[in-house]
């Protein structure tokens, strides 16, 4: 079943989601002594992506090894990376959920294909 199918997994989703980008926001400013993600924070935007990296291709790992279980942990790490990118450069995850709305329905070829190289 996807998510378009059932609305209510579709508003859990974005609820939790929602949560840890408002935690990931609050925590930025944090004690990095007490606070992973102001410690991160305090490394720099290079570092937060470095980290994005890193999970990107462990969850890539899992994926080919074909355990659901750690692709789901990776999956997390990945999603949680990314929401601390995105806080750091100022992209609240509306504009990222927006822009998927937008390509919704559009075959992938042709939203690629339309993008300006």
């Amino acid at each position: 079943m996807t998510l378009k199918a059932c609305p209510r997994n579709a508003n859990v989703m974005a609820d939790t989601l929602s949560r840890l980008e408002s935690t990931i926001r609050d925590r930025r400013s944090a004690d990095p002594e007490s606070s992973y993600v102001a410690r991160l924070t305090a490394k720099g935007r290079g570092k937060i992506a470095q980290k994005v990296g890193e999970e990107a291709t462990e969850t890539i790992i899992a994926a080919l090894t074909e355990d659901a279980k750690a692709l789901t942990g990776e999956a997390a790490d990945l999603l949680f990376h990314l929401l601390v990118l995105l806080a750091d450069s100022g992209v609240p995850l509306s504009d990222v959920l927006a822009e998927l709305d937008a390509r919704e329905g559009v075959s992938g070829i042709a939203e690629k294909a339309s993008r300006k190289e």
